[in-house]
């Protein structure tokens, strides 16, 4: 990657589990232009990418329930056809990457695990998708974290979900968001992430620490500034997220996230949002993630095991390997051969689900 300015460097490199755009174009300011979109653009469609993927193995089932914040949370449940409600069967909670919905990853994985024989649930972080908040995609690390209790709170009074045999997945932001959860919830017993984002880390130092204490103070600054424009009745300032157009000079992780949140492939626009806010979080709320420390006593989670997985080529690898160093047994850190972040939102042919089938099953199963 190139370098850059001060500010564009810092809101290139700093990450959501999306991509934070290296320009200043009108969500630094508000939102006065529509998105441009390349109409030659065909997303790669490779390795069997299948974001919309829809079983004909599983029942679905639109839900809601309410976190401690007396927060609607709205989620789908997927149940296997077939399963005998009688019995008691193991969960497991899906978490959509950082700044999208749980119709982007969440329910793919979702759906191919409970074709495995779980019981699922993908969820809406609150402040977006469908579930309760205001403003819309405001950033908050410590709500988001208590969304995965009340998912617990939801499937553990589930007359065939076994309370006791309860487990997270949490795909990128939402990775570091479980183990957050994790920490402090014991009812969480297996915890994995796939192309995890330490969203505290990635926005205090910015990918492989390349955004200075200076630069991170400059942001604060423009969000406190911010904040007294806001609560005088200006414009809503947005920030990172994926960008709307590519150009020559495009970084290839902005063409990776380009390519699933602004394509056919993986782009989906909530009901009450517009594809001009989508993946962008307000500007003065994102600063609360430089007091997010997901990793800090992430040794107390064990001896609940732990799974990391991260693409060879990902960006993210990083977050992952950190994780898995600071973590407590037992703990795996799996890295899927030839694959970059985005690649394990929605490939199927490198997502490891039989990695995901046996790591969950052994560690659910019955004692």
């Amino acid at each position: 990657m190139k370098k850059k300015s001060t500010i564009t460097l810092v809101l290139t490199v700093i990450a959501l589990g999306l991509i934070f755009s290296a320009a200043t174009f009108a969500f630094k300011t508000g939102v006065e232009a529509a998105p441009k979109t390349d109409v030659e653009y065909k997303p790669d469609m490779s390795d069997g990418a299948d974001n919309f993927y829809k079983s004909n193995k599983v029942k679905k089932k639109k839900v809601s329930f309410k976190n401690q914040y007396n927060m609607e949370v709205a989620g789908n449940l997927f149940v296997p056809k077939g399963l005998n409600k009688k019995t008691k069967t193991p969960a497991i909670i899906v978490g959509h990457p950082m700044g999208a919905v749980k119709e982007q990853s969440a329910n793919l994985y979702a759906q191919k695990m409970a074709e495995r024989g779980f019981v699922t649930l993908s969820l809406d972080l609150s402040f977006w998708g469908e579930s309760d908040g205001q403003p819309r995609n405001t950033v908050s690390p410590d709500i988001y974290a208590e969304d995965f209790s009340a998912a617990v709170d939801f499937l553990g009074t589930r007359s065939f979900v076994d309370r006791n045999r309860i487990g997270v997945l949490g795909i990128c932001g939402s990775g570091s968001f479980a183990i957050s959860a994790a920490k402090i919830d014991p009812r969480l017993k297996v915890i994995a992430t796939v192309s995890m984002y330490d969203m505290g880390a990635a926005n205090r130092n910015g990918l492989k620490h390349s955004q200075t204490i200076e630069q991170r103070k400059k942001i604060l600054e423009e969000a406190a500034e911010q904040r007294y424009v806001e609560f005088t009745g200006g414009k809503t300032k947005y920030t990172s997220g994926t960008v709307h157009e590519l150009n020559e000079n495009s970084t290839a992780i902005e063409r990776e996230f380009y390519d699933f949140y602004r394509t056919s492939r993986g782009e989906y626009t909530p009901k009450g949002s517009s594809p001009e806010l989508t993946t962008h979080p307000t500007f003065t709320s994102n600063v609360k993630f430089m007091n997010f420390y997901p990793f800090e006593d992430i040794e107390t989670i064990s001896p609940r095991p732990m799974l990391f997985i991260a693409g060879e080529n990902a960006h993210s690898r990083e977050f992952s390997e950190d994780a898995y160093k600071l973590a407590g047994e037992p703990k795996e850190l799996y890295i899927v051969p030839g694959a970059g972040h985005v690649d394990l939102y929605d490939r199927v042919k490198l997502i490891p689900f039989d990695k995901l089938e046996s790591f969950f099953k052994e560690n659910l199963k019955k004692e």
